[in-house]
């Protein structure tokens, strides 16, 4: 499999009560396997994915490719730039704002996580 942000049609959503919309193609989606989405985001200024608790059997991972964010991550906060990768633990609280000028563009990456997976 290969995608581009370029080559994807994009759906507008309101992700998890966030204050504006993003933009967001699933590029992979399974019932069945570790890997359950694989989402390309894009963030345009000012937007955000609303702070949101997962259940505890996925986990989620946020690859930042370009631009500026603002992470909340269990009640921390931290700016988040191209190459930061961050784990969204199972049962954990999380979103993210573009804080830049530009489109904030990440890799969303839930997997299927097993009760000894919870540290």
């Amino acid at each position: 499999m290969k995608t581009r942000f370029e080559d994807c049609a994009f759906e507008r959503v309101r992700a998890h009560g966030g204050a504006r919309e993003i933009s967001f193609a699933r590029v992979v989606s399974r019932k069945r396997g570790s890997i359950r989405f694989i989402d390309l985001s894009v963030l345009t200024p000012g937007a955000d994915i609303g702070c949101h608790t997962h259940e505890e059997d996925n986990e989620e991972l946020y690859v930042v490719v370009s631009g500026k964010g603002l992470m909340t991550l269990d009640g921390e906060e931290f700016e988040v730039g191209p190459g930061h990768v961050i784990l969204n633990r199972p049962g954990g609280t999380h979103g993210l704002k573009n804080i830049g000028d530009e489109e904030l563009r990440i890799v969303v990456i839930e997997v299927e996580s097993a009760p000894e997976d919870l540290r």
